[in-house]
């Protein structure tokens, strides 16, 4: 916890560092890739760099560790802490570079307040920052041990592509077995891997994709795993947005028989052990669909008694992916149902189901019941205040955002 010196000052200054914090990262990430762009290249998403999201979400983080540190000494935000940990063990981020990160952070702290970073301000956030890091380290030191693999190595293998499955006009599946025929690790409903590819730039890119399948008995050892990816398409205008690099390339270049190269899963959206004994909501948007398949796979696996509800938001039938396995899954759980609400339904789908989700249209959601959420940030807000508005309780609503944790951002 801060001292208490500290603690008055990080209270004092902290409207002044959060109403600069968004050009504090921003130079932070200039000065950063022009010292290392090696990080650039082979370590950070050039494209959420290109929209500015890892920059919001950094920004988001730092504000919210600091106001928690200041508004509730005694706690530690462990589920804001986790999540970043399990991404950066995902990536294979060592120790060392946090101090690489806080020599730029802070000569970017310096070059946006000026004369207002007195000594003792700086010694406080330095503080902040410390404990952040330090919290961090730990987290991930755990989290790489618990794969066999050293701090900052990643653990990463070639895995070959055994089929590919064209789910929709944008979004493939690849099925993968270890290369090397070595039992792979265990991995959870829920959880992702980093796959690593070159480009033509010579550029070793990296994202992070939830497995859709094989996280059961049958996807241990020499089993099938499986990874579904959509292509991220750019957009111009005002929400100008690059294509997706690594979703395109996979697209476009990998085919069965090919090798892609992976990290162990990670990820902290899982399944509980407890979650046997209670009633459960899954709900997902678009490619969201993915982790909460994998979930359903394992729960029908392990024999889940209690009641499940599953929603799901897309375009059209024709977009859902996974749409025949979200379905076949739920029905080997007795008690269970789906509702899938789709824009652009075809002919004969229930009018309750049409347009956006909408938890008035089910039956009465069970009490006790704990969710899970993936999809669209603006999709899951909505859905976590209609479940808070049908009894919910709110720490028994999880959820899980594809690309950085603009959550915080946008509070």
């Amino acid at each position: 916890m801060l001292s208490e010196q500290s603690a008055a000052t990080v209270r004092a200054t902290l409207p002044v560092v959060g109403a600069a914090i968004g050009e504090i990262t921003e130079r932070f990430y200039d000065r950063l890739f022009t010292a290392r762009p090696e990080l650039l290249k082979d370590l950070f998403n050039r494209g959420n760099q290109a929209a500015g999201t890892q920059r919001r979400a950094l920004a988001g983080s730092i504000a919210a560790f600091a106001t928690h540190l200041v508004e509730r000494p005694d706690e530690r935000p462990d589920v804001l802490l986790n999540r970043i940990a399990h991404k950066h063990a995902s990536l294979g981020v060592a120790p060392g570079q946090y101090e690489t990160v806080r020599h730029h952070l802070f000569a970017a702290i310096a070059e946006v307040l000026g004369d207002a970073v007195t000594p003792e301000v700086a010694a406080a956030w330095d503080d902040v920052y410390w404990l952040m890091a330090n919290a961090l380290i730990a987290i991930e030191a755990r989290l790489y041990a618990a794969q066999g693999v050293t701090a900052g190595d990643g653990g990463w293998r070639e895995w070959e592509v055994v089929e590919r499955v064209e789910e929709t006009a944008d979004i493939a599946t690849f099925r993968l077995r270890p290369l090397d025929g070595v039992p792979a690790p265990d991995c959870r409903a829920g959880q992702y891997v980093s796959v690593q590819v070159q480009l033509d730039d010579g550029a070793r890119q990296i994202r992070q994709y939830s497995l859709s399948g094989g996280v059961g008995p049958a996807g241990r050892g020499h089993g099938v795993r499986q990874i579904s990816v959509k292509r991220v398409r750019g957009a111009a205008g005002v929400h100008a947005a690059p294509e997706g690099e690594v979703s395109n390339h996979l697209h476009a270049r990998v085919r069965q028989g090919d090798v892609l190269r992976l990290s162990p899963p990670y990820g902290d959206l899982v399944l509980d052990a407890a979650d046997g004994d209670v009633p459960l909501l899954l709900a997902s948007a678009g490619i969201g669909v993915t982790p909460m398949v994998a979930m359903l796979e394992q729960l029908a696996a392990t024999g889940h008694r209690a009641p499940v509800t599953v929603v799901h938001a897309d375009r059209s039938p024709a977009a859902h992916a996974l749409r025949a396995e979200h379905a076949a899954y739920t029905a080997k759980l007795p008690g269970a149902g789906t509702h899938f609400f789709y824009e652009q339904p075809d002919a004969g789908h229930p009018a309750a189901l049409t347009g956006r989700v909408d938890l008035a249209a089910l039956p009465a959601i069970p009490a006790g019941t704990r969710a899970y959420l993936c999809g669209p940030l603006p999709f899951m807000r909505a859905v976590r205040s209609q479940l808070i508005g049908r009894g919910v309780a709110a720490a028994d609503i999880h959820y899980e955002v594809f690309g950085p944790d603009l959550w915080l951002a946008q509070e």
